[in-house]
């Protein structure tokens, strides 16, 4: 297989073991209608409760990862990297890094934050075979102060369509279509490096005005 077949092939493999993950999961309660009489509030945002789903799905990788074909889990030496954690797949040689993000259902399209560009030109630089993904969970929060994690998308990072430098934002690489595969512009890690480069140069040189 070339590149790009290896790519897809572990992509597929990865959202297969992660949407298993979810629906053993698939429900969190936070709270009850009587501890929250008015609801969700402002709260019903992804990043209100997602670093309480990260250690979730975190330790239910770590205890059940094998069910879904994830055969050891490993954590970054630092928390401000550009993946969340490293898996080794069933059937596949090299590691897997995967950078977890959240969604809200239906919610709409905006460019998001994905990672520090720098950090993924150095991550690249120092692994330039092995694959980063971006697996995005989709979360509802229901009526009765739970949040479901609904599904998973898996998208490589190499593959993002759209390719947004912030200058004014810590240099952050930014995406609105991260989560829609099916606009994936497929790319080897060295085509997608070669872009990143460049459009952190935009991005330099806007600081610079």
């Amino acid at each position: 297989m070339n590149d790009v077949q290896i790519t897809t092939a572990v992509r597929v493999a990865l959202e297969a073991s992660l949407k298993g993950l979810v629906q053993r999961i698939e429900k969190v309660q936070i709270g009850n209608v009587g501890q929250f009489p008015y609801g969700w509030g402002t709260a019903g945002k992804g990043r209100s409760v997602w670093r309480i789903l990260e250690e979730l799905i975190t330790q239910n990788l770590q205890m059940y990862g094998r069910d879904f074909g994830m055969l050891k889990l490993t954590m970054p030496n630092s928390e401000v990297g550009v993946y969340d954690f490293e898996i080794h797949l069933e059937g596949f040689v090299n590691p897997v890094f995967v950078n977890v993000k959240s969604a809200v259902e239906g919610g709409r399209t905006n460019k998001d934050d994905i990672s520090k560009a720098r950090g993924l030109l150095k991550f690249y630089e120092e692994n330039p075979a092995h694959e980063l993904f971006i697996s995005t969970i989709s979360l509802r929060f229901n009526a009765d102060m739970s949040v479901s994690l609904v599904d998973v998308v898996v998208m490589p990072t190499a593959w993002l369509p759209d390719l947004y430098v912030n200058p004014s934002n810590n240099a952050n690489l930014q995406s609105s279509q991260y989560k829609n595969i099916a606009n994936a512009k497929v790319r080897t890690n060295e085509e997608f490096v070669a872009e990143l480069k460049a459009a952190v140069d935009v991005a330099d040189k806007k600081r610079q005005k």
